[in-house]
């Protein structure tokens, strides 16, 4: 048995939570998953993981033995890093995780700038609105919008989202154009964008001076994906609000209105994520610094309040 390898695949176990979810992210077979973790307990003489159908639990002795194990493996990837070239060529397989709009607009668009500064880099790049374990799902890092729910978690603020409220030409010709955020609750059709995660609706908000009101309804459509709900907008579907550097090329283009423009909304914050517990390898250290390059060199993504 390769003692070292086993000690990832437990670690892997563990902090998945069934060997099933260990197995895909490890792209090995399940049946050799569960050999490992066996052979492990074989050599060790305990068993350090509770088995049910539906999940994995550690033993105290498990417990014990993964925080020591994932403190030695940190060292070892510290170790090999110091001694080749790993870190002026970052390489190997980085999973990441971004919201539709950020991966659509800006992540895919300049992909092929990353791969050329890192051909040994291999990207797997998951795309959506939901929040993602990053532990339990095997992700690197991920980049998020919004203020950060779990504390425990690393985070870099690499820009802001600047808001602005919009509506289509074919919409306001049927409806008229509002003066005042409250004759949207009183006179309009919102579109709302709801959690994907929790199935919050999140309102539109508006601030001028000391006021400050937030618009739930009525709506006819809520969306809970952030391209689905510009289109349902473009389509005149109802008033909404969406990332003015995300609508710029419709306002151009005549497609969306802006409305309102002496009403602000808050800026939304954006992080690039990742576990605090785990090694910042050379080939995440180099994707959280290209994005925040990236994200720099876009004004419409650096608004301060």
């Amino acid at each position: 048995m390769d003692q070292i390898q086993a000690m990832r695949i437990f670690v892997r176990v563990v902090e998945a939570g069934t060997f099933t979810r260990a197995a895909d992210s490890l792209n090995l077979p399940k049946a050799t998953v569960t050999k490992h973790v066996q052979a492990l307990e074989e050599r060790l003489r305990v068993k350090l993981l509770n088995r049910t159908t539906r999940r994995v639990t550690v033993t105290p002795d498990g417990a014990a033995y993964y925080d020591r194990t994932v403190r030695l493996l940190t060292d070892l990837d510290d170790i090999e890093a110091s001694m080749t070239n790993a870190r002026a060529n970052p390489r190997g397989r980085l999973r990441i995780d971004v919201g539709t709009s950020v991966a659509q607009l800006l992540i895919i668009p300049h992909l092929a700038e990353f791969h050329a500064r890192y051909p040994d880099i291999q990207v797997d790049l998951g795309v959506s609105d939901r929040t993602v374990d990053l532990i339990g799902d095997n992700v690197d890092c991920v980049i998020r919008g919004g203020e950060l729910s779990d504390q425990s978690l690393v985070a870099r603020r690499i820009g802001n989202l600047e808001f602005i409220t919009v509506a289509a030409p074919a919409y306001l010709e049927r409806k008229g154009t509002p003066t005042h955020p409250l004759e949207i609750e009183e006179k309009h059709a919102s579109v709302i964008y709801f959690s994907p995660q929790s199935g919050r609706h999140y309102p539109l908000e508006f601030r001028r001076g000391d006021e400050s009101i937030d618009i739930t309804g009525p709506y006819q459509l809520s969306v809970n994906e952030s391209n689905a709900y510009v289109t349902s907008i473009v389509a005149g579907l109802g008033i909404g609000q969406i990332i003015s550097w995300q609508a710029q090329r419709y306002l151009d283009s005549g497609a969306l209105v802006q409305l309102l423009p002496d009403w602000t909304q808050p800026l939304l914050p954006v992080y690039v994520v990742y576990p605090p517990n785990r090694h910042l390898s050379a080939k995440v250290r180099a994707f959280v610094d290209w994005a925040a390059e990236l994200f720099q060199r876009e004004d419409h993504l650096q608004r301060k309040a």
